[in-house]
């Protein structure tokens, strides 16, 4: 055997070698990515964040100084310049209204001559706003503004579109609030 031959043979082996140890590290990396992307593709590692947000809200989300109703799910969040919109899923709505003082207790909450009033949305309409991510509103929907004392918040909820009495169950919601606005006292 010529050393042109065994030169060959010798460079093919390690090419072989470098190959298969450059796939394994290729490997182990997409691991990593796949292992941490949540914290690698959202604002702050929050899943919740939607692309682009500026300000992390804790875990416990206040939407103008009212926890979210303890059902919440597939929630998400984009915050701008102290500002917040919130989407999220929730049976509990009624109650959710009557705690954040947009309807009064024992009043139903889709009287539009006292309490909200129809949302500009279709039946076959959905709507999400610029900036957040997640699932749209779908009409017909319900909303809501404060009015009182205390940080102000807009709610608008899926209605049924079977009944005008009667929210989606679950809802989606949507909720805008200002974050630099001070939480209530206890008492709210």
């Amino acid at each position: 055997m010529s050393d042109t031959d065994r030169t060959g043979s010798g460079l093919r082996r390690r090419l072989s070698c470098l190959a298969v140890v450059g796939a394994g590290l290729a490997l182990v990396a997409g691991g990593f990515v796949w292992l941490f992307q949540d914290e690698l593709f959202h604002p702050f590692g929050d899943t919740r964040a939607c692309e682009g947000s500026d300000t992390r809200l804790p875990g416990m989300i206040s939407a103008g100084g009212v926890p979210l109703p303890a059902d919440a799910s597939d929630i998400h969040y984009f915050t701008r310049k102290g500002l917040a919109q919130i989407s999220f899923l929730s049976d509990q709505m009624p109650d959710y209204l009557h705690r954040a003082g947009l309807v009064p207790e024992g009043e139903p909450p889709l009287d539009g001559e006292n309490h909200g009033s129809p949302y500009a949305l279709g039946e076959d309409e959905s709507e999400l706003p610029e900036g957040l991510c997640g699932p749209a509103l779908k009409g017909p929907a319900w909303s809501y503004q404060s009015t009182g004392p205390g940080p102000s918040v807009d709610i608008t909820i899926e209605r049924s579109p079977i009944t005008d009495e009667t929210f989606r169950a679950p809802a989606r919601v949507l909720a805008s609030f200002d974050i630099t606005e001070e939480a209530p006292s206890p008492g709210r």
